[in-house]
């Protein structure tokens, strides 16, 4: 993990700052973590006073720090870009949180307990925001986790070149800190689960299981070693750095996708000492869905761009996959989502070689959630909620981040923690 900001260029940055009254910046962020107050704090070197202001109001501060896409969120719509470039706030707010746990603050505090437990289901940022506020609020939050460890996708699938689990480890501990208690390798999966939770004395269930379903390519030939889905990849990678490194030196990669998970596979091959890693995309670089700063560090790993470019099927040779067949491709009419729509092209059908082909194209909520009774599953899998991140109207059941949305940002899972816990709360009239 890269270094962060010094104290010197913290101040520094912090001094561009325009103070505006009517911030921008902060209509930017769904979890309301307020850049323009804690900037303000840092100006006037008032770091535990800033810090305070992120993990009020952000549990995940330093999480969504490092991941989020500023450049989309909170820096979109800053002032200062008007007059040189946009204040770098995710530097800044992890620069401040990094503080706070370096010299031991800690801003938080349990709330006066009530005697009413809640049970959030699944351990990813959704979850833990959650736990976390109810927590604040004195309700007993405990978090049902199937894995071996709470994160979720910050856990699991954000490479250490971007998050190192050092660095996540603090926030876990600031979750911990306020009594928040942990059941890993406990699976919540189907309503007797739930109404077994009711009949233990949970008053509220959680449901936050994340989108870990990885979408594959509809082709011909999949059947061989040498194929993995990109979440797969990532967890090796982290879990196993040195097999990965053994298994890639020298080889030749393809990723196929153009989001940041491709651009997280494919830097991450490369630094395992992979020879060539070519992300294979069938649009143009520009409507690559990867965050810009993703895409310049693939970039400066040495990562190829295989752009207009569409996998048609795999080759395989002995039951190993050795390349990917694929055919050019042109953009033509805008579709739903803005972006030109790619067609295939005749007679361009060639082969790219690989030893490994990794799919990255996206990421749902896995199908499991229909054995939740009580649920309503909507498009994609996804949970059906009501305000509040009501669930159900029967039971007081909620639901948020992955779950509900699809695969999104680590910030909008917090923001959907933060409101399940505030409907909770007014719910159980505590």
């Amino acid at each position: 993990m890269e270094q962060g900001f010094t104290m010197n260029q913290a101040l520094a940055e912090a001094s561009r700052c325009l103070l505006c009254h009517d911030a921008p910046c902060a209509a930017g962020c769904p979890a309301s973590t307020a850049p323009d107050v804690f900037i303000r704090k840092l100006r006037f070197r008032n770091i535990k006073g800033a810090a305070k202001v992120i993990k009020e109001r952000n549990i995940m501060g330093g999480a969504c720090a490092v991941v989020c896409p500023t450049h989309a969120l909170c820096a979109q719509g800053c002032t200062a870009a008007g007059l040189d470039k946009p204040i770098r706030i995710g530097e800044l707010q992890r620069f401040i949180v990094q503080y706070a746990w370096d010299v031991g603050f800690q801003p938080l505090k349990a709330g006066q307990p009530n005697g009413v437990q809640v049970a959030i289901v699944g351990a990813g940022p959704a979850g833990l925001t959650c736990a976390a506020e109810l927590a604040k609020a004195g309700f007993g939050a405990v978090v049902f986790e199937k894995r071996s460890a709470a994160g979720g996708m910050l856990q699991w699938g954000i490479p250490n070149h971007r998050m190192s689990r050092e660095f996540f480890a603090h926030e876990l501990e600031d979750i911990r800190s306020l009594g928040v208690e942990f059941r890993f390798n406990t699976p919540v999966e189907t309503q007797a689960d739930v109404d077994k939770l009711r009949a233990d004395g949970f008053a509220a269930v959680f449901v936050a299981t994340g989108a870990w379903r990885c979408t594959t390519l509809d082709v011909e030939h999949r059947e061989g070693s040498g194929l993995e889905d990109s979440m797969s990849f990532l967890v090796r990678a982290k879990d196993q750095p040195d097999a990965v490194r053994k298994e890639l030196t020298g080889a030749e990669v393809l990723v196929v996708g153009g989001g940041d998970t491709a651009m997280d596979a494919a830097v991450s091959a490369k630094r395992a000492g992979a020879r060539d890693v070519s992300i294979v995309y069938r649009r143009s670089f520009q409507e690559m869905p990867g965050s810009p700063e993703e895409k310049q560090a693939a970039l400066d790993a040495g990562v190829h761009f295989v752009i207009l470019t569409q996998p048609v099927d795999y080759v395989i040779a002995d039951s190993k996959i050795t390349g990917a067949r694929v055919v050019r491709t042109r953009l033509t009419t805008e579709d739903a989502s803005g972006r030109r729509r790619p067609e295939n092209l005749p007679d361009t059908e060639h082969v790219l070689a690989a030893d490994l082909i990794i799919e990255a194209i996206g990421l749902s909520p896995d199908p499991s959630v229909r054995k939740l009774d009580a649920l309503t599953i909507g498009d994609g899998e996804r949970i059906v909620v009501s305000e509040g991140q009501r669930a159900s109207t029967d039971l007081p059941l909620y639901a948020g981040g992955d779950a509900v949305s699809g695969a999104s940002i680590v910030v909008k899972a917090v923001r959907d923690g933060k409101a399940a816990a505030e409907a909770i709360r007014k719910e159980l009239g505590r």
